[in-house]
């Protein structure tokens, strides 16, 4: 019995290892300059501070709830109408929802940039249908779809996973009880589904409040989210102390909004046996 538990102690020895140098580490780099000022000594000078950027964590936060439900409302029937094709015709939905994950979320963005700036191509065929300009570039609305586009294989994957392995003998089951389509939705596949989904919107919510490069192209330098401020106080300012503040408190952030939906989970795993 002491082998097997050394020889796992030594199986695991690498991932704790990997685990301290790439996490634990870079996190209490942050912490030590969030409460340091640029000479080293202790402040709370970077926490007084991080009261004049509530308005932009605010914007950050409410942008990327809007992302995150879009992206449910999209990738919930896809995942679903995907899950119940032939095994065919889902490899090759699941290539087409891969698709755009192959290229650099760079490329992306900015492609989307040259299509709804005021002289890319929506525009371009707007005016040759004698239409004038739209501003669709610079605009919360160019932020949140940037947000969608790049995240939403991220909430369809886990949703697919978790329901392509729904036994379809169990929503026979529910139709041969008197179950409707809604009630067949509401009362078996969403509950079943439901880690996929809370697993879906962690993957999207937390790269969608975090983001920088998205706001910055397709919201033309217009839209400020607390991504955009950290990377000016790093690299624009070399403000390390209040970039890390600022790093700390999203951190708090996205944890409180994983705990908050680990117990969602939780709460809807028991009421599916209630």
């Amino acid at each position: 019995m002491k082998n097997r538990t050394f020889l796992r102690r030594i199986i695991g020895a690498p991932y704790v290892l990997w685990a301290a140098i790439f996490i634990v580490i870079p996190l209490l780099i942050v912490v030590y300059y969030s409460f340091t000022g640029p000479d080293g000594s202790f402040t709370l000078d970077n926490m007084k501070n991080l009261s004049d950027y509530g308005q932009i964590f605010k914007i950050s936060i409410l942008y990327s709830i809007a992302a995150t439900v879009i992206s449910l409302i999209l990738a919930y029937p896809f995942a679903y109408v995907m899950s119940r094709k032939k095994e065919k015709t889902q490899q090759i939905m699941m290539v087409l929802v891969m698709l755009p994950m192959w290229m650099s979320l760079l490329i992306l963005t900015y492609s989307w940039m040259n299509i709804l700036e005021r002289q890319g191509i929506i525009n371009t065929l707007l005016g040759k249908l004698g239409h004038a300009p739209l501003n669709l570039i610079g605009t919360p609305a160019a932020v949140i779809f940037g947000m969608v586009y790049n995240y939403i294989p991220y909430m369809i994957l886990p949703i697919y996973s978790v329901m392509s392995k729904i036994d379809p003998s169990v929503l026979e089951a529910a139709e041969d009880l008197g179950s409707g389509s809604f009630s067949k939705l509401y009362r078996v596949i969403l509950p079943l589904s439901m880690p996929g989904v809370v697993s879906g919107i962690t993957m999207v919510f937390v790269p969608s409040v975090s983001t920088f490069y998205i706001s910055q192209k397709l919201g033309d330098g217009k839209i400020l989210l607390v991504g955009d401020v950290i990377e000016r106080q790093i690299q624009a300012q070399n403000n390390y102390n209040m970039g890390a503040a600022l790093s700390l408190v999203l951190m708090v952030l996205i944890v409180l909004s994983l705990a908050l939906m680990k117990l969602f989970a939780g709460e809807s795993d028991e009421n599916l046996y209630v």
